[in-house]
Order: C-alpha cells, then sequence, then structure tokens
C-alpha cells in the first residue's frame, strides 16, 4: 500500500481500526484529547505508523495546529561553495543547535534562483511552509526587505539590517563599537597617522566599521590613506601605505592584510615593526598566513542561535520585533605595536 501512493490518515484509521479523528487525535499530540484514548488504541495506531512509515503532511498539520515546526533559512549567496561555506557555517551551526533545542526542523530555501537572481519571492516560493525564516547575507534585497517588513510573516535577518519601511528585526555584531575600541587601543600607543584599506559601504555590516572608524578618529588621529578597493595588487597598496607615512593600517578584510603583509616581507619591511596592521573582524581560514593579526572575534554562532530564538518566540509567542547588537570581543594578536618614531 505505502508503495501504492501516499498514506493519508483515513488509510492509518483504517489498518488500526479507529476513526481518522483518533489518529488524528494521537499525531498532533494534544495532551487533553490523547489522555481520553485507551493506551491500547494509542498504541496501535503508533504501530501502524511504525509499520507503514506515515510521515504526516506538514501543510496538513499546519492548518491543525497552527504551525509545523519547521524554520526557513535562507541565503542571499550560495551557503556551501568553498568560497563562501567558511563565512556562513558558524552561522548554521549556531541555528541548527538552537533550532534542535526547540525541537524545529530547518528548511534550507535553495530553489530561489542563482546568482543575483536569488529571491525570497522569487517563482517557486515556499516560504510557507515554514513558520519563519532566518534571513542571511552581506547584502540584502531592499525591495524584498520591505515586503517582509510590511507583512505578517515572522522573520529575524541575521546582521544589523538599515530599516526598510520599519525596524527590521535583527541580531547582529556590533561592529562599530568594536573598531572603535580597536583605533583608540591604536592611539594610545602613539599611531596619529591611519591608513584604511577597504571600502566604507554599502553593505551595512562594512558601513558600520566605517563608522566606529571614523568616529575613533576625532581628536587625536588622521586618515592619510583610505584605499577603498580591495582588488588593487598588494605592492600598490604597499607603496601607497609607506608613502603617506602611515603609522598603523586598518584592513576591511583579512585577505588585503595578509598579502600585503607578505608583499612587506618580500620588500624588507616587517610587521608591526615597521607598521602596524588591524583587521577588523576575525575572519575565516587566518592560517593562511603565518601572522595572527590583531582583530575583534565575531560571535558567529551565538549571532545564529539568538537570532533563532528569537524567530521561535516570535513564533509562539508573537514576541515583538527586536533589534540585539553583540559585543565583538578584541583579539590581541601580534600586530600592533606602539608607533614607530619618524626621522
Amino acid at each position: 500500500m505505502a508503495g501504492a501512493k501516499r498514506l493519508t490518515q483515513n488509510d492509518i484509521a483504517k489498518l488500526a481500526g479507529v476513526s481518522q479523528a483518533t489518529v488524528s487525535l494521537v499525531l498532533n499530540g494534544a495532551t487533553n484529547a490523547v489522555a481520553r484514548i485507551p493506551q491500547e488504541t494509542r498504541e496501535r495506531v503508533l504501530q501502524v505508523i511504525r509499520d507503514t512509515g506515515y510521515v504526516a503532511d506538514p501543510i496538513a498539520r499546519r492548518m491543525a495546529k497552527g504551525h509545523n515546526r519547521i524554520l526557513g533559512v535562507f541565503t542571499y549567496e550560495p551557503a556551501f561553495p568553498s568560497e563562501q561555506a567558511d563565512f556562513f557555517a558558524p552561522f548554521l551551526l549556531g541555528i541548527e543547535e538552537e533550532a534542535q533545542a526547540h525541537n524545529y526542523d530547518l528548511l534550507l530555501l535553495t530553489g530561489a534562483g542563482v546568482g543575483k537572481e536569488r529571491k525570497i519571492f522569487g517563482d517557486g516560493n515556499r516560504l510557507r511552509i515554514a513558520d519563519g525564516c532566518l534571513v542571511l547575507g552581506r547584502e540584502f534585497d531592499r525591495s524584498e526587505l520591505k515586503q517582509l517588513v510590511a507583512g505578517d510573516y515572522p522573520f529575524v535577518a541575521i546582521g544589523r539590517r538599515e530599516d526598510a519601511g520599519g525596524p527590521v528585526p535583527y541580531v547582529g555584531g556590533d561592529y562599530a563599537s568594536a573598531t572603535q575600541e580597536l583605533v583608540e587601543k591604536a592611539k594610545a600607543l602613539g599611531h596619529r597617522r591611519v591608513a584604511y584599506v577597504g571600502p566604507s559601504g554599502p553593505a551595512e555590516s562594512v558601513t558600520d566599521r566605517w563608522t566606529g572608524f571614523c568616529a575613533a578618529l576625532r581628536g587625536g588621529a588622521e586618515l592619510v590613506l583610505h584605499v577603498k578597493s580591495s582588488d588593487r595588487p598588494a605592492g600598490e597598496v604597499l607603496e601607497a601605505l609607506v608613502q603617506s607615512g602611515a603609522t598603523a593600517v586598518f584592513f576591511v578584510e583579512l585577505a588585503d592584510a595578509v598579502r600585503v603583509e607578505a608583499a612587506a616581507r618580500q620588500h624588507g619591511l616587517a610587521i608591526p615593526s615597521d607598521f602596524s596592521a588591524v583587521v577588523l573582524g576575525s575572519h575565516i581560514r587566518a592560517d593562511r598566513s603565518p601572522v595572527q593579526f590583531t582583530s575583534f572575534a565575531i560571535p558567529r554562532e551565538e549571532m545564529g542561535r539568538q537570532a533563532t530564538a528569537t524567530l521561535v518566540d516570535r513564533i509562539e509567542k508573537g514576541a515583538p520585533r527586536q533589534q540585539i547588537l553583540l559585543k565583538c570581543e578584541p583579539v590581541e594578536g601580534e600586530t600592533l605595536a606602539p608607533a614607530k618614531k619618524r626621522k
């Protein structure tokens, strides 16, 4: 029978010799109602379910109970190719652990387009199969974000997001404060001429770093070089740094720091003896370089856990939308030292 067609609750009822309503009560697990069903009858229904491999239709259960204990996960970039996997993996680990703690399954929404065409509300959208959704990505589609904010579908963004027709619920890292703290530390070590390698936007995570950096410059430090493009040859960036007279350089991306450090060694320069270097965030795969850069730790797993817990509260309790920023702890590293005195 199981091989011929999809089993229904009515099929299970016939095999167990009970009513379809009894099967529904057993499956839905309503405590008060199930208590009225004899133990022998419950066991008989459960045995038929085990024997046939019956799986309840999640949509039907949603209609019966109001939710089906599934959380959607949508990423604007592919989550698993080698160049992205390290970025998303800690978030997904935190999401999985918290979802499991609340007895929810995860649905990775992968059928929503390829590349820049990936959309939450694309054709074949299966968002409503899940009770709510966690949304990740370096940059979000603003029109889709506005649609989510305007609707009644529960969602939480991972990473701070600007308002989109209203407050966006999110759990993110406090990159602005963490960046400001590192710049203040450099100033305390005598650095007055500093450089910045990386863009200043438009993604919120990038904007926040730039905001914190600029805030810390007020009162005692000068930006003498800003390399906005991340694809300039490392040799060119190094030459610009030397000519600018910067004693400390702040990198948005670890990859740029690694390339410039290698170029410096090739030219007989050393970090931090000749100039200090700071990376604005704990990036994955730091083992590409023998150098442990001074940085700050991004609580990626905790962001995933708290975003999931917040989403569950919204689904189950109707909790209000929250905006949470988690502290990024400083990482000492070995690349920030007292400013080298200029001759």
